[in-house]
């Protein structure tokens, strides 16, 4: 185990990484703990091509984007992990409600949250960490989604219900679905050990909306500009199948607090001793 000094006592909190899966686990409380991926730099092409089923004009143009590595969380936070923050964090630029979620349940996702709840609990957790945590760039979500994949979905060109929580709207189909938010982790995880990219709750980006990908940046440095929509990523338990593909893109005011959008964190700043 690496450990930060000084660290493990206060705040009820300590860090340690798992060196052979290249994870963290952040300690905020003697019973609640935030395990942070390392999702490793590489290129990956960005967006869908016209030849994609059900693609859309905004995903283009398909451009190629070379990300830096960071840290992301292995899942959206959970309602366990914002009641920890948002009661026991003094407040940096707003005050939070404690137990926002619509659908209840320590280890669901939070819902309920607008980009600035968010943007609010990441700049808690970055004081009570002393490092630097984030919502992700669209381009980091998208390249964390994908793992290395070049289809609509992390798992290939089929979605189910055994691989992610999504609607049964507009499909004909005698599967089952939710209906709500699940566990976090209740379904299988990415190359880079990630849960629920597809389905589950839409995430936060940091980025404000573009029509298309003309003029994109080609790193991972979140795309920001006057409009007022922020971006959300990865469909939810009441997005269809077509809005849970890993291209897919969606605009969303950023005051807006609906019971099936949440968000996940990264970390781009991650020092440990040495062994």
């Amino acid at each position: 185990m690496y450990q930060t000094k000084g660290k493990a006592k206060k705040h009820l909190r300590s860090f340690s990484l798992n060196a052979e899966i290249k994870s963290f686990q952040e300690v905020l409380a003697s019973d609640v703990s935030l395990e942070m991926v390392e999702i490793p730099a590489g290129s990956f092409m960005m967006g869908s091509s016209a030849e994609e089923l059900n693609s859309k004009n905004d995903e283009r143009p398909q451009h190629q984007v070379n990300i830096q590595s960071f840290f992301m969380s292995k899942n959206a936070i959970t309602q366990k992990q914002w009641q920890q923050v948002a009661v026991f964090s003094p407040p940096v630029t707003k005050t939070l409600i404690s137990r926002p979620s619509f659908f209840k349940g320590y280890e669901h996702p939070v819902e309920q949250i607008s980009w600035y709840d968010a943007n609010e609990f990441c700049a808690r957790l970055s004081k009570l960490t002393t490092r630097n945590y984030r919502l992700p760039s669209e381009a980091e979500w998208e390249y964390a989604c994908r793992a290395g994949t070049e289809t609509s979905f992390y798992f290939g060109q089929i979605i189910t219900n055994q691989l992610a929580n999504y609607s049964r709207k507009h499909i004909s189909s005698n599967q089952k679905f939710n209906g709500q938010t699940s566990p976090v982790g209740s379904f299988p995880a990415n190359a880079f050990g990630l849960h629920d990219m597809h389905g589950q709750v839409w995430e936060w980006c940091i980025d404000t909306w573009h029509d298309t990908y003309d003029d994109a940046p080609t790193d991972n440095i979140a795309w920001v500009n006057s409009n007022q929509f922020r971006v959300v990523r990865g469909g939810s338990w009441y997005s269809d199948s077509v809005m849970c593909r890993s291209a897919y893109r969606h605009r969303c005011n950023p005051k807006n607090k609906y019971e099936d959008i949440g968000f996940r964190v990264v970390c781009d700043d991650v020092k440990v001793n040495s062994p």
